[in-house]
């Protein structure tokens, strides 16, 4: 569903089906967040949540387009938000350490508006957004029970989690952007050099104390789309979690199962649909009392 400009400014109001922007002034500046308010919505049940954050130079109106969670949710009833980055222009917002903060200040202020299920709340995003949800899962481990990367490693040279975060990643061989084998990108717009899929995943299987040792295995090749997929899983850690990897063979720096904008991110992978993946990962990992 595509959020429009007309679409009002909530800050106390009680969530009712729809798309809701609310805002909130955290760190001397008005901040926004885009809620997708499923059609099966029950205010007197508490709702999971998904965060979904959106890649650098983008902003949230782009990620709910990209990603295709407000379809996701429709079927499944969990809330989905969508947060805007930080910029000067906001068209062309990005993600940085201050943005924990926000992220803890956006769920409070979520809270006065919808009973959330503080056991199943999530993080996912593409590359810079994906970047972010893995440093909320080090840094918000309290309030983040899993989350999923789409074309994005770790940015931090430590995990601060308090808990074992079950780890969901999915990224393209033929990334260009953000390359799988990590260092600069051909088709980098920041230049920098990325951590590894390997790299990044290695800091998790020992932060959830997973075997070293996965198990792999070739998914059927169906759709003949010049993609092919994998999955690796170092399982199980501690409290059951575990950090499984989609590796999408001829993949570009795309969210799998999703026509990309435009072709110049390289190909996406019909073979899985990346929603009904993560969704079915995040609501095996809640957080565990």
């Amino acid at each position: 569903m595509l959020l429009t400009s007309s679409a009002l400014v909530l800050t106390d109001i009680m969530l009712t089906p729809g798309d809701p922007i609310r805002s909130l002034d955290f760190d001397g500046r008005t901040r926004t967040y885009f809620v997708h308010v499923p059609r099966n919505y029950d205010p007197s049940q508490p709702s999971p949540v998904v965060l979904a954050f959106h890649g650098g130079g983008t902003n949230a109106k782009t990620m709910v387009r990209f990603s295709g969670l407000s379809e996701t949710a429709n079927r499944e009833g969990f809330l989905v938000v969508y947060p805007n980055g930080s910029g000067r222009n906001p068209n062309f917002l990005t993600w940085n350490v201050d943005d924990v903060g926000f992220v803890r200040a956006l769920l409070n202020d979520l809270g006065q508006a919808a009973d959330i299920d503080g056991a199943r709340v999530f993080a996912t995003g593409v590359s810079n957004g994906a970047m972010m949800a893995y440093r909320l899962a080090s840094e918000l481990s309290d309030r983040i029970a899993a989350i999923a990367s789409v074309a994005g490693p770790v940015e931090t040279e430590r995990c601060f989690a308090t808990r074992a975060v079950s780890i969901l990643h999915f990224h393209g061989t033929s990334d260009e952007f953000v390359p799988f084998n990590g260092g600069r990108g051909r088709k980098s717009f920041s230049q920098a050099d990325f951590r590894s899929v390997e790299a990044s995943l290695r800091i998790w299987i020992a932060a959830n104390g997973c075997p070293t040792t996965p198990t792999d295995r070739q998914l059927p090749n169906r759709n003949h789309d010049g993609t092919s997929v994998s999955k690796t899983i170092w399982s199980p850690g501690r409290d059951e979690s575990e950090v499984v990897l989609y590796t999408i063979h001829g993949g570009g720096h795309t969210w799998p199962g999703r026509v990309p904008p435009i072709s110049f991110l390289g190909l996406s992978t019909t073979e899985i649909c990346a929603n009904d993946v993560m969704w079915a990962f995040f609501a095996k990992h809640p957080i565990k009392s």
